[in-house]
């Protein structure tokens, strides 16, 4: 008997590890009898749609790996030829993010997002309520014009650096406190680990009565890149398993009266560590919402609809950051106040106040320790200035290529309708590759520059491809154009068109109620499955639905984009969940509790948005002339 459970429980465990690859082959085997009981172009079309779907929300292969999917189906089952298909996979919104990509390997290339970042919260403080909110403004910033999980990536390190020094700092507090004072060769000790950047975190064993410790490390890992702040980009830790633990057992020592069960030296240490944290996640999404470029769903949106409504000339750069950046200012004051009221109480006025009268030990030297970062980075240099002037002129290019109440600079052309955000993104990019990143005719070298090569170099250029090829993220670019392709397949085989009648019978419904169901429904797929693969399998169901109930079909693709994004209550919602957890300092339990109330937070705000200054914005009242034109189309 022993055996026969032995060698089930060894099955289950095989098949357990093989659960993904048995997916990827049952799943196409399972439905395979629709296309072959109905051969019809719908039918067919469905097929690859679900098959692509489910790839993509289990994550069985890879989502760049599943875009493919309808690269070879479509073909297969006489949708779409194969060089329609591959139309579709490059489109004029990769162009578009392969410029802001050389802009954003610019800007990290030569540490501006550093100086912006710690300038920012020089400016707001060390007092925890102020330098939240100091982090997260500099969050949403930077997040508006790099990706989220970029944004995420290089400030979590300046504000662990931060919360390394407040913690380090109490446990100074605490051993002062203490009645039994360190012995020389503790004294010694400790001052050679925080001089290695090590903190020790100690634990009080409750099995045992504290008859031993665990001596937890944290220490630095030899990775290739330092972050510029003298930490690393990975660390040691316990806590949640994402990464390797460190754990001895020494003897137990009385050095430090700890109340609670805490790596801490107070619980409400241990507040400010999970609200800094989580804020710096939600505050990358809020700023991925205001600009097209901010976050892929936004490109997805773009690219998508302006496909599907070619006639339709209301979505652009402009058109977008008037309508998003209300929403975003909005969920940023709503979402600190609720992180602020959940960890660190409603005292404001001890949190928040910037009198200097008010501020304590710990926040001095965390003040400190910020502006010898800042200090660090020396004097703005030519390569700063050079990508902040590119960095302004994208935008001020951006806004006034057709700013719609008054003419844009594309009405200097005779041919109307060749330029787009695209244009002005490749070629500043382009320029990137060519401007000589040291100052011309200077009459001798940077002193900045460290080696010979570097000196010998005086043409080198601003970025160079192999720090574009860095930062470009070709499997979002292969995940949009799976998504174009099944819109496209869509489209042709008149799928979409059948499924707007389906839905027929939520015609009795108002549009806000039609908004809202869409906006809960994708929020809550979005916690599960990625926000890219999501938003492009109900794209097409929400643009037919709005085509079936006679609703502007921007009534429900504008919110449904954004409150895609809200996937913030699990760490694999989105990248920037994932390393925000991976620092140890929040549990699943404070990400979901949280999170709910950012995505309450944010699904009342769109909606709010729609309901309000959208209407005007895009005419939401009636159903448009070119949604109509498309309607009448695809039911001919």
């Amino acid at each position: 008997m022993r055996l026969e459970a032995a060698a089930r429980m060894d099955l289950f465990r095989k098949l357990w590890r093989a659960r993904k690859l048995i997916l990827v082959v049952l799943i196409p085997l399972s439905l395979l009898p629709l296309p072959l009981i109905h051969p019809t172009s719908e039918a067919c079309c469905a097929y690859v749609l679900m098959v692509t779907a489910v790839y993509w929300v289990s994550e069985a292969v890879p989502l760049g790996a599943a875009a493919l999917v309808p690269a070879f189906l479509y073909p297969l089952f006489g949708v779409l030829k194969s060089s329609e298909v591959a139309a579709e996979y490059c489109k004029d919104t990769t162009l578009l993010l392969m410029g802001v990509i050389c802009l954003a390997a610019s800007i990290e290339k030569w540490n501006l997002h550093k100086r912006i970042a710690l300038r920012m919260v020089m400016i707001a403080g060390a007092k925890p309520g102020m330098l939240v909110l100091g982090f997260m403004c500099c969050t949403v910033f930077l997040s508006m014009w790099l990706s989220n999980t970029s944004t995420t990536a290089m400030v979590m390190p300046i504000a662990e650096a931060v919360l390394q020094q407040l913690i380090c700092t109490g446990l100074a507090d605490s051993h002062d406190d203490s009645e039994t004072a360190d012995s020389p060769e503790e004294d010694s000790e400790k001052e050679e680990n925080l001089d290695k950047n090590q903190l020790e975190l100690l634990y009080r064993n409750d099995s045992n009565n504290c008859t031993k410790q665990e001596l937890s490390t944290l220490s630095e890992v030899q990775t290739g890149e330092v972050n510029g702040l003298g930490l690393r980009s990975e660390f040691i830790r316990h806590t949640n398993g994402h990464l390797p633990q460190v754990a001895i057992e020494i003897p137990n020592v009385k050095r430090v009266k700890m109340r609670r069960d805490s790596q801490y030296p107070t619980k409400r240490d241990h507040m400010i560590c999970k609200c800094l944290s989580l804020s710096i996640t939600y505050a990358a999404t809020i700023g991925g919402l205001i600009t097209i470029t901010g976050t892929s769903t936004n490109l997805i949106f773009a690219e998508q609809f302006n496909t599907r409504y070619p006639d339709a000339k209301v979505i652009n750069f402009g058109t977008w950051f008037i309508f998003s950046f209300p929403i975003a200012i909005i969920m940023l004051v709503l979402t600190w106040l609720w992180l602020h009221f959940l960890f660190l109480g409603c005292n404001f006025r001890e949190t928040c106040s910037l009198s200097k009268k008010r501020k304590t030990k710990r926040e001095m030297l965390s003040e400190k320790r910020i502006h010898e970062e800042y200090a660090k980075l020396g004097p703005i240099s030519y390569p700063e200035v050079v990508t902040g002037v590119f960095f302004i002129l994208m935008t001020l290019l951006w806004f006034t290529r057709e700013p719609g109440f008054v003419p844009g600079w594309t009405s200097l052309f005779e041919k109307k309708g060749y330029r787009t955000d695209a244009t002005v993104s490749v070629l500043l990019g382009f320029l990137l590759f060519l401007i000589p990143a040291k100052r011309p005719f200077s009459s001798s070298s940077s002193s900045s520059c460290k080696n010979e090569d570097e000196d010998e170099d005086s043409l080198a250029p601003m970025i160079t491809w192999k720090d574009f090829q860095r930062l470009m993220p070709w499997e979002i670019v292969i995940l949009v154009g799976g998504g174009y392709a099944l819109a496209a397949g869509c489209k042709v085989s008149g799928l979409s068109v059948w499924i707007g009648r389906q839905l027929e019978p939520m015609s009795g419904l108002p549009p806000w109620a039609v908004t809202l169901l869409a906006c809960l429904l994708v929020s809550v797929v979005t916690e599960f499955a990625s926000n890219p693969a999501t938003l492009t399998v109900f794209l097409p169901i929400l643009s037919a639905l709005s085509e079936t109930l006679q609703i502007n079909p921007l009534h429900t693709l504008i919110p449904s984009t954004m409150c895609v994004s809200f996937g913030v209550m699990l760490p694999v919602g989105n990248p920037p969940n994932a390393i925000v957890f991976s620092y140890g300092h929040v549990q699943i339990s404070d990400m979901v509790k949280a999170g709910f109330g950012v995505n309450l937070i944010g699904v009342a705000v769109v909606m709010l948005a729609i309901t309000t200054w959208g209407v005007p914005l895009f005419n939401l009242t009636e159903f448009p002339a070119w949604a109509m034109s498309r309607n009448v189309t695809g039911s001919l």
